[in-house]
């Protein structure tokens, strides 16, 4: 009971970042699910992956839309690349070891950290 009372604090928290500064619940989700609770970067992602099926972000993305923040068009066309690159990304992720994929995912976030705050 108290790992499911975690998880949804996760989930919680991880909704209100995404929601108020439109980053992938992903970015918060898999570092806490490998350094909190043990899971294998591969779990982590895979497991993140899976909670995005249902329409999870609906209510944040209905605000932003109300207020007219969303391109439907845009978001629709990416969605269509977001199933393809996912199905080749995590093909590619689930052959890497641990230790690589983690490199990769940290790589990631640490090159995205660095344009946001030195860039334009």
């Amino acid at each position: 009971m108290q790992l499911a009372i975690a998880y949804i604090a996760l989930g919680l928290f991880s909704g209100a970042v995404s929601g108020l500064i439109g980053i992938g619940g992903g970015v918060v989700i898999v570092p806490c699910l490998v350094f909190l609770f043990g899971l294998s970067q591969q779990q982590a992602q895979g497991t993140t992956l899976a909670l995005l099926v249902p329409p999870i972000g609906i209510l944040a993305a209905w605000t932003y839309y109300k207020q007219g923040f969303v391109d439907v068009k845009i978001a629709g066309l990416i969605c269509v690349g977001f199933v393809l690159g996912g199905l080749i990304g995590s093909k590619f992720a689930v052959g890497l070891s641990e230790h690589v994929l983690r490199k990769v995912f940290g790589g990631a976030l640490l090159l995205i950290s660095l344009k946001m705050i030195l860039g334009k």
